[in-house]
């Protein structure tokens, strides 16, 4: 009969409680039924037996009975020190807290609880901690992402922090928070390397040299911590001025670029107007080099052909003297239009076309030049007549239209 019967206590004659030894020899014959049958010769022999055997056997058969179970549990207990680590994992074996040893990947087994315990470990698992927001951008954190830049301006930043476990026991035993503490070294890092920094290149240019050196400087504070973490990659998710100048910020921005726009626009015109200004200074230096010579070859010529005139004068002055005026009047008055004319002596004079009879007949001389080289040579006293020629006949031709 179980002892969960609704029924128990109701078949004994007297109605009292049940009779324990017969309940114990039913618990005996079950669990050496379990067994094997080893309980029913131990139940013949009591029946055999005397007086004396009969409170004996039900005893035996309790403690065998007790014996079982304690080795049932003891088994138990054995098998649950057996462990399998994966092959992206470590085991820590803990004797009473006490690291003993680290066990590599396959089956395992150490003391069962509570002499050992163990700790599984992934290495390979990639963590991340968040920096200035949790879990959205949106989802800002001011105290951790407003921070000071080196010319007193305030940026907002977030970022987040991916790391690996190097070595398992410095992760569980050096520190007590360690995701903690890589959010506490990853703001401690970037707060320093942004107060090196100017705003502009915190914002713009400078963003990747800052992830990397906030990333030297972090995994240095860990490995200084001994806190068994390798730091692999540092991502800026947001970085901006605060809000409340925002607008006013976007001005400063719009400004200093309107200022590099000019500062290009002016370097390009320096460019094509520098190089033009250099080359016309080069020219005119030229030039006066060539002005230079040309007025030092025409004195020192000039030198010389008064030399030469002198030593002539000191032979003939009155001669020389003389042909020194004409030439001189003819260098000046052959590039006039002017007519002189003498009447000293009250001789009336016609008055003769004379400049007009001057140019025709320079171009008659132009009309001798331009003969063909086989031609014959034209003397001078032959031009000269042919152009007192053309002046009769454009004196005749003039007194036919007079009249």
């Amino acid at each position: 009969m179980g002892l969960n019967d609704p029924q128990w206590g109701n078949k004994n004659n007297n109605g009292g409680p049940p009779d324990l030894e017969e309940l114990l020899r039913k618990l005996n014959a079950k669990v050496s039924a379990l067994l094997g049958g080893r309980g029913g010769a131990g139940k013949g022999g009591a029946g055999k037996g005397g007086p004396g055997s009969s409170g004996g056997a039900p005893m035996q058969n309790f403690a065998g009975g007790i014996g079982l179970i304690v080795g049932i549990i003891a088994l138990i207990w054995f098998g649950s020190g057996f462990y399998i680590v994966d092959a992206s994992q470590r085991g820590v074996v803990l004797r009473f807290g006490k690291k003993i040893e680290i066990t590599e990947p396959g089956p395992r087994w150490h003391l069962p609880f509570p002499i050992e315990t163990v700790e599984i470990v992934n290495l390979s698992q990639v963590r991340t901690v968040e920096v200035g927001y949790r879990e959205n951008v949106k989802n800002k954190m001011l105290k951790e992402s407003l921070m000071l830049t080196d010319d007193e301006n305030i940026i907002d930043i977030q970022f987040a922090v991916q790391y690996f476990l190097s070595d398992p026991a410095d992760y569980l035993f050096n520190n007590r928070m360690p995701d903690e503490n890589v959010r506490q070294a990853a703001e401690t890092a970037i707060r320093e390397v942004v107060g090196k920094n100017k705003m502009d290149y915190v914002l713009y240019e400078g963003r990747e040299q800052v992830a990397a050196a906030a990333t030297k400087l972090m995994q240095e504070i860990l490995d200084r911590y001994k806190s068994g973490i390798v730091i692999s990659k540092l991502t800026m998710q947001n970085a901006q001025p605060p809000e409340q100048v925002q607008a006013a910020f976007d001005d400063a921005v719009k400004a200093g670029q309107d200022r590099e726009r000019q500062k290009n626009e002016g370097q390009a015109y320096a460019n094509d107007v520098i190089p033009r200004a250099k080359g016309t200074a080069a020219r005119l230096i030229q030039e006066s080099e060539g002005y230079k010579q040309s007025v030092i070859a025409n004195a020192e010529g000039d030198a010389s052909r008064f030399k030469q005139i002198l030593v002539e004068y000191e032979k003939a002055p009155a001669v020389t003297r003389e042909r020194m005026y004409l030439d001189m009047m003819q260098q000046v008055m052959g590039n006039i239009s002017k007519v002189m004319v003498d009447q000293k002596n009250g001789n009336s004079l016609l008055y003769l076309p004379l400049d007009k009879l001057i140019e025709t007949s320079r171009g008659g001389a132009a009309e001798v030049s331009a003969i063909k080289l086989d031609a014959a040579p034209v003397t001078s006293q032959g031009s000269d007549n042919n152009a007192a020629q053309r002046a009769r006949d454009s004196l005749l031709s003039r007194d036919r239209e007079a009249r």
